[in-house]
């Protein structure tokens, strides 16, 4: 077991006095919510003056998690804080820069050999620090955390925006950029938002085709992509502990795909189970001896209007399988109305892939139930029609499912078995069956699907559904086949229809792990990076801006129009391979925005040549001339993953502030820590009178205050001028960072004055 019971002991041991008082204070009962979030504050809060949605609270996190891509950015910035190890339980799992091609063993010699520069500086600041490291094919971050260190009652952050995925074993984890890591990693606070709570009763029982993703499928089509920010959803009721401790990681994963904080279920019998079955019994033992502090006071389900900000009630019994895109996870529909939808929208029909796995759906029990379907079809003589790949979550996962004959019969079907690593997920997937342009639908049981997410072509419709559901359409070979009503015709020209899935939750001889790639910390070595490295650089602080003179005569680089997401804004796939390297990386800034200005994916008008550009190109002169940019931007900018660099590049490229009607949670909180003003409308009609060659100053920088408006001035080109008033979510603290430059130079400064 990697994971020591001792500080698990001690926080549960001082939990009782603080909830005690917490109840008195309040003068009512607790959410599972409050309960973790109020026994990781700062003991003398006064919780009755906390405005859910407003007040910024600080929180003393017992991990951190973080995955390769963003980890290189991340131990970065805590190398430049001077600390010899890390203040609190830290992983680094390599997950993301395994490319899936031809098959597991393939895919990760060739990351290996083309990753080993990054891996072995990863490897070697972790064992420096103080941080366990996984290596290679240990499996995807969330997976490995899984298995090895949830814990019901503790809190976690992560580099990565479905961290979240925890919270299905009763643990607020929260997805973070990499400098809010930095915090915790030396020994500070991690600083949000006090969350609004959204409660959803689960009644029914699951049954037949519908699984635990149609539950999140359905949440996030009832609550839209921007419907959780700033919130925390709990799910609860006999609905909520019918389920498996997997099933619930697969809801609480796609948490994300809402904006929410995070969500989470409450301790029970089968989160103890799943424990001993991953071989952590004392922990187990602590937290059905604690059981009273892992889940909601009593009163809580009884009247759920008095606690949740929101309720709503889904019942499984009645729930349906659902598909949801393409483009974005909340267009969804039940697979009884998938046919009329593709006709309606002309989406190509045939599916030229069909993917299940990742970090999302990659459990036993859905393999098992997967694989059930598979075994129906080749029984038949039936073999898949798309293209089918198959990815493990974890080496665990892989050696058993491999153990237990599993993978050689999704094999003997028509399956390839992917890498333990996130691969197609996050677009690393190189494709020899399309050419980019080439518009085709695929289907996957991942988590998200804006377009290029999974191959880099903006032309690949991604439709997300179970891994059951999957897997059948695979064989059906089309949106239009509804494997609940529709038959397949067998070789010898008989109608085939599947029954039902059917698997197991747990191996009937456990889970098989022979090397389970982990490397403890040796606290010891040295970490070095060739200074002609074109994927690593040591980072220098970024230069402090003189709230007056550097927020006159800014210009507007380019206003997005409509979605604006974290991939839009610096994309993943091939350039993964310079997230250690900012300067490397940020010629991909903006690539795949859509500019209101200019019909052309990622390019603009460059008002001072006169020339039309890619976007980063732009930034770059401007930077080169020392001229400032402001972007502008519509809904929920920065919606998706937690990469910190979509808030660095701008940075580094010289912008000064971002406008825009809304932001995604994470992508706000990383502009705030590098020093990149983020400003809302305050009356959102004015991102219309923002124009290409505006002029743009803001007023008062200097005297700015928490919360309060900001006035922007715009010259426009004809002279004349428009003011209007911005909003902004500053406290003091984030004021003086937006001063020092940076968060990280603003602690800097502090140590300095220390010292």
């Amino acid at each position: 077991m990697l994971m020591d019971p001792a500080p698990i002991e001690k926080r549960f041991e001082s939990m009782g006095k603080v909830l005690d008082a917490a109840r008195k204070n309040l003068g009512r009962d607790l959410t599972i919510v409050e309960k973790i979030l109020y026994s990781h504050m700062d003991p003398a809060t006064d919780f009755s003056k906390l405005e859910r949605g407003k007040s910024d609270i600080f929180l003393d996190a017992d991990r951190v998690a973080m995955q390769d891509a963003t980890a290189q950015m991340a131990i970065l910035q805590f190398m430049s804080a001077k600390i010899p190890e890390v203040a609190v339980p830290t992983t680094v799992h390599c997950d993301h820069l395994i490319q899936a091609h031809t098959g597991s063993a393939e895919d990760l010699k060739a990351a290996e050999d083309t990753n080993r520069e990054v891996y072995d500086f990863l490897r070697s600041a972790a064992m420096k620090y103080g941080m366990g490291f996984w290596k290679p094919g240990s499996g995807i971050i969330h997976q490995v955390v899984y298995e090895n260190y949830t814990c019901p009652g503790t809190l976690m952050i992560g580099t990565d925006s479905h961290t979240p995925n925890a919270g299905g074993m009763g643990m607020i984890a929260i997805g973070v950029g990499g400098a809010d890591a930095v915090d915790v990693m030396t020994g500070q606070r991690f600083m949000t938002r006090m969350p609004k709570f959204v409660g959803i009763k689960l009644t029914g029982k699951l049954s037949g085709w519908t699984a635990s993703k149609d539950i999140i499928l359905k949440v996030a089509t009832m609550l839209t992509a921007k419907g959780g920010t700033n919130k925390i959803i709990e799910y609860f009721g006999e609905g909520a502990r019918s389920l498996s401790a997997t099933s619930k990681g697969t809801v609480t994963n796609m948490g994300a795909e809402l904006g929410a904080t995070t969500s989470i279920f409450a301790y029970d019998d089968s989160m103890d189970v799943y424990m001993r079955k991953t071989e952590r019994d004392a922990v187990a033992d602590l937290c059905k001896k604690y059981r009273e502090l892992l889940v909601s006071d009593p009163d809580v389900e009884n009247n759920p209007e008095k606690y949740y900000d929101e309720v709503y009630e889904i019942n499984l019994s009645e729930l349906e399988p659902h598909i949801v895109g393409p483009h974005t996870p909340d267009l969804g529909r039940t697979i009884s109305q998938m046919k009329a939808d593709a006709e309606k929208n002309d989406y190509p029909r045939e599916l030229s892939a069909a993917l299940i796995g990742s970090c999302t759906n990659s459990s036993y029990e859905d393999l098992t139930r997967s694989v059930s379907l598979a075994r129906q079809a080749k029984k038949a003589g039936l073999k898949v029609k798309s293209k089918f790949l198959v990815t493990p979550g974890s080496e665990r996962i892989f050696q058993t499912i491999t153990r237990d004959g599993i993978m050689k019969d999704f094999e003997d079907v028509g399956a390839t078995v992917l890498a333990n690593a996130c691969g197609p997920c996050i677009g690393q997937w190189k494709r020899d069956d399309i050419q980019k342009g080439d518009k085709n639908s695929i289907i996957s049981s991942y988590n998200r699907n804006f377009a290029k997410r999974n191959d880099g072509n903006a032309e690949t419709l991604s439709f997300i559904s179970s891994p059951e559901i999957v897997v059948a359409m695979a064989f059906g070979g089309s949106l239009n086949f509804n494997p609940m009503t529709d038959t397949l015709k067998t070789p010898d020209g008989k109608d085939f229809k599947f029954e039902p899935p059917q698997g197991e939750v747990y191996p009937d001889q456990g889970y098989a792990s022979k090397d389970s790639g982990y490397l403890a910390p040796t606290n010891s070595g040295e970490v070095i990076i060739d200074p002609k490295s074109e994927r690593l650089a040591f980072l220098e602080p970024f230069p402090k801006h003189d709230p007056v003179a550097d927020y006159k005569d800014l210009k507007v680089l380019f206003k997005a129009a409509g979605k604006c997401t974290t991939d839009h804004i610096s994309q993943a796939g091939p350039w993964l391979k310079f997230r250690g390297h900012l300067d490397n990386i940020s010629n991909n800034l903006f690539l795949g925005a859509e500019n209101a200005y200019h019909n052309e994916t990622g390019k603009g008008h460059n008002v001072v040549s006169g020339q039309i550009d890619e976007l980063n190109k732009i930034a770059r002169e401007y930077k080169d001339k020392g001229i400032g940019w402001v972007a502008v931007a519509d809904e929920n900018i920065g919606e998706g993953s937690s990469r910190e660099h979509a808030a660095m590049e701008p940075r580094h490229m010289g912008c000064r502030a971002i406008v825009a009607k809304s932001y995604a949670r994470i992508f706000e909180a990383n502009l705030k820590k590098q020093g990149v003003l983020p400003f809302t409308f305050d009356n959102k009609d004015d991102y219309n009178k923002i124009q290409q060659k505006d002029s743009i100053a803001f007023e008062g920088l200097d005297k700015l205050q928490p919360y309060q408006p900001v006035t922007m001035v715009l010259t426009h080109e004809d002279g004349s001028t428009d003011k209007i008033k911005v909003n902004h979510s500053l406290n003091e603290g984030e004021i003086q960072w937006f001063y020092a430059g940076s968060a990280l130079n603003y602690v800097g400064s502090q140590k300095a004055a220390a010292s």
